[in-house]
């Protein structure tokens, strides 16, 4: 094996592309028009086809298929066929998009608002809390450390930052309204 690795390496006749290489160039762009005219749109086409040969990738290495070509085409057709069920199920309308009267991606005024007064109310309610449970809270929720990590730089024990953890949410779930709109 080392020797036939080695005359490939000093040799300047490259190593013989596998199946699915050879497969891959063959069929490509016929591959890509025949999805083109199920689908009608080439760029679907494109991602069809390349999730074709992912799928069947495996098969043609292992050489376990008959004929390769056929079972590339049977694949991208049913990933055709699935993806123009998909389209009947969710249609959206190609064409550019009229920006003029679309809804806006942007939160309206009032829910500014709202957002930063339950901010404001969240900062005062951390600001609120004994320093311990506020250390090991920020560690938890904003750093996402592990109980363990927060004890090792705490120098405190795994169970008091359990502990500590449960007291800061325990007191903010109580300074804090359940129904933001129910409390304004």
């Amino acid at each position: 094996m080392v020797e036939v690795i080695y005359q490939f390496a000093m040799s300047e006749v490259p190593p013989p592309p596998s199946d699915f290489a050879r497969l891959y160039r063959a069929t490509v762009t016929p591959l890509r028009r025949y999805l083109t005219r199920i689908l009608g749109n080439q760029a679907e086409a494109q991602e069809i086809a390349h999730d074709a040969y992912l799928r069947i990738y495996p098969t043609i290495e292992q050489q376990k298929a008959e004929n390769p070509e056929a079972v590339l085409y049977t694949t991208a057709r049913r990933l055709a066929f699935n993806q123009l069920k998909r389209r009947r199920i969710a249609p959206f309308a190609p064409g550019a998009a009229n920006f003029d009267t679309a809804a806006s991606t942007q939160p309206g005024v009032a829910q500014q608002v709202m957002a930063r007064q339950e901010l404001r109310q969240l900062e005062e309610a951390i600001a609120g809390l004994p320093p311990g449970c506020r250390s090991v809270l920020l560690l938890r929720k904003v750093e996402l450390l592990s109980h363990q990590v927060i004890a090792e730089r705490l120098g405190i024990a795994v169970s008091t930052v359990e502990k500590q953890h449960a007291r800061a949410l325990r007191l903010l779930r109580a300074a804090l309204p359940a129904d933001p709109e129910t409390n304004p």
